[in-house]
């Protein structure tokens, strides 16, 4: 007689997918969690080795298996152990686009009033390096960061001096639009090797609509391709953002993607803060988000498959969830939260936030996830009261809706997000955009694993090994 270990279980496409509490999954006929449950699989079974191999079921005591599991989980929260690595400096709210859905209420390029200080970003840096990572990254933030090359540069200047005593990698990231990357900018980069991330919408005419600009596209492509001629190709990434418009056409965002040189794309969708707060349906919106996200997904596999090699990055972090016994860095799928434990915002007045949505909530007054400002101790903003607070509710196994979902160890938790929706930090899953899109998203690479499994596995291992390289 065999003793059951802890997992959950999904029906979909009329199999049962289970999943134990380190993310182990195995795909089986539907009733056979009930022959599972009843102890009715037999020894001389191909499943029974399957249970005991994958940590469903065990022939001894559960004790001795403690430690394997616990070692296990230990590597699947492994993004835990150096705590916050991610440091966000927002160095002006000033930006030179209009986007239609912008989340950081951006201002006029004019607003000074809205620069960070370089005081301000000396005690910033100084909380940063009290952070225990050993790596840290300074991603720089607006608005529209490349206004503020002096600062760029001090900043950067600041770190590389405070780092001769501190002794830590320092990867440099520079959050921008394209559109003014002068040579001061890009010989910053150089000297630096200050990583470039940029957005790009799809087409011409859907990225002009999005930014609200009509040369935005031509700036951005030139931006785009003098980086690479002084950086190398390999320094600039770039993500879109769906707006209602850009849902109606997810094969040509790939294909424009590919028409500008890159080999990856991430698709993500509209997030409830700044002007997108405008949309009145979310439900809606979301329904259409997925729908658009398969139907591009399924082009960029048809891709792949014609021998064109290319990445949804988004898609690519869940399966490294989902198919490898690693942690990994994306906040949003972390479990407790990203905020805080891996990401910290230090904004352009000196206040010091939980995320990135959460200085978005502040630009339109509330200050619930504001940790407090730079001057403050290290002590009290990370491990003070606001921190616990959140700290309380920010972990998928304990809360309700979650703790008893299949897919619990693949997805992440965010209390910024159910407070913005839903009015608490706790959140109610059943009515959670959040969970509603992650689900739905981790649910199709399961049916895609299910009905074309031969077909997809390759692409998908060659992502994973492309993102972990």
């Amino acid at each position: 007689m065999y003793n059951l270990l802890p997992f959950r279980f999904e029906r979909l496409k009329d199999k049962e997918i289970l999943v134990n509490e380190v993310g182990d999954f195995l795909i089986v006929p539907t009733t056979t969690v009930k022959r599972i449950v009843d102890k009715e699989i037999k020894k001389d079974e191909e499943l029974y080795k399957d249970l005991t191999t994958w940590y469903f079921i065990c022939e001894k005591s559960i004790p001795e298996l403690i430690d394997l599991l616990a070692a296990r989980l230990r590597t699947k929260k492994a993004f835990l152990n150096n705590f916050t690595a991610l440091h966000i400096f927002v160095l002006t709210l000033r930006c030179n686009q209009n986007c239609i859905y912008c989340q950081a209420t951006s201002r006029e390029c004019r607003e000074s009033a809205y620069d960070m200080t370089q005081e301000v970003m000396v005690t910033a840096i100084d909380l940063m390096f009290k952070s225990p990572s050993p790596s840290l990254t300074m991603e720089f933030q607006g608005g529209e960061p490349s206004l503020m090359p002096r600062l760029l540069l001090f900043a950067i200047e600041t770190a590389e001096q405070k780092n001769e005593e501190h002794l830590k990698q320092i990867t440099y990231v520079l959050c921008t639009n394209s559109i003014n990357l002068t040579d001061e900018i890009l010989n910053i980069c150089i000297q630096y090797r200050v990583l470039i991330s940029t957005s790009l919408d799809g087409f011409e005419a859907l990225h002009n609509h999005n930014r609200g600009k009509s040369d935005s596209y031509s700036h951005v492509v030139n931006g785009i391709n003098k980086a690479r001629t002084v950086l190398g190709f390999d320094r600039i990434s770039a993500l879109m953002t769906a707006s209602e418009e850009s849902l109606k056409y997810p094969k040509e965002i790939i294909n424009s993607y590919l028409e500008n040189g890159f080999h990856s794309i991430f698709l993500r969708a509209l997030n409830p803060y700044g002007l997108a707060t405008k949309y009145s349906d979310w439900s809606e919106y979301y329904d259409q988000f997925i729908d658009f996200y398969r139907e591009a997904l399924d082009h960029i596999i048809d891709l792949n498959k014609s021998g064109i090699f290319f990445v949804e990055e988004f898609s690519a972090l869940i399966l490294r969830k989902i198919l490898t016994p690693f942690s990994i860095g994306f906040v949003d799928l972390q479990s407790p939260s990203g905020i805080i434990n891996s990401v910290i915002v230090y904004n352009y007045d000196g206040y010091v936030y939980a995320s990135d949505e959460s200085r978005m909530l502040a630009e339109h007054g509330d200050y619930t996830f504001r940790l407090g400002h730079v001057s403050d101790h290290y002590d009290s903003l990370f491990y003070g009261e606001k921190a616990q607070k959140i700290g309380l509710i920010w972990a998928n196994e304990t809360i309700a809706g979650c703790s008893d979902c299949a897919f619990v160890t693949y997805c992440g938790a965010d209390p910024v997000r159910n407070y913005s929706t839903q009015g608490d930090m706790y959140g109610f899953r059943p009515t959670s955009s959040f969970c509603k899109k992650h689900k739905q998203i981790i649910q199709h690479l399961f049916s895609l694993i299910i009905e074309r499994k031969d077909e997809v596995l390759p692409i998908f291992k060659r992502w994973i090994n492309s993102s972990a390289g």
